[in-house]
């Protein structure tokens, strides 16, 4: 089977977002993907709503995705894999938010954290985010997927699959999204995500 890209849009705040990226995980251990990560923001997705649906009234939301953009600057796709990784279990396993911690764990500089308020990464967040979004859409969310020459949200699960079964999931998320015409699928309503 030939290895296959995949680009995988990512807001470090979205719990199911989180499990997407766990899924993918497994799924590069049954199925020959190469993974690359690349940043979203769901500021960037919500600001020209009068309401804020993920009620980011601070812009709180800004801070992670900002320290994304940094470690991909500095550390390149394995810094900013590695990252997510730490601060995703701190985030929705934890309920740690410390980024400084995650850096840490993550084998990288913890002065890294003092990007979360520098906007000057705000340029690099929505030029990834525009990369992303320009393949399917403003009318979805966090994540977005492009591999084999298509690109689809999703998927939004709430417990990733393991093993042959999230290579299954994979195959057929493939199938799906590169159907001509196919725009949109969706199951019974959504259940907390289960990060166990």
């Amino acid at each position: 089977m030939e290895e296959t890209d995949v680009d995988f849009w990512f807001d470090p705040s979205c719990p199911y977002t989180w499990v997407t990226a766990r899924w993918l995980t497994e799924v590069a251990r049954v199925r020959p993907i190469t993974l690359r990560y690349q940043v979203m923001s769901l500021s960037v997705l919500n600001e020209h709503l009068e309401v804020d649906p993920e009620g980011d009234t601070g812009g709180y939301l800004w801070m992670p995705v900002r320290v994304c953009a940094a470690v991909e600057r500095h550390h390149g796709q394995d810094g900013l894999r590695r990252f997510f990784t730490a601060y995703g279990a701190r985030v929705h396993e934890h309920g740690d938010w410390d980024f400084g911690t995650a850096l840490t764990e993550a084998g990288l500089p913890a002065e890294l954290a003092a990007a979360a308020s520098d906007e000057s990464y705000d340029a690099a967040v929505r030029a990834s985010h525009e990369r992303g979004i320009s393949l399917v859409g403003k009318h979805i969310g966090t994540p977005i997927i492009a591999a084999q020459g298509t690109a689809f949200f999703g998927p939004v699960i709430s417990k990733a699959p393991r093993g042959e079964a999230a290579g299954r999931l994979w195959d057929g998320a493939l199938l799906v999204a590169a159907t001509p015409g196919f725009h949109e699928l969706k199951g019974i309503p959504h259940q907390p995500p289960d990060l166990t």
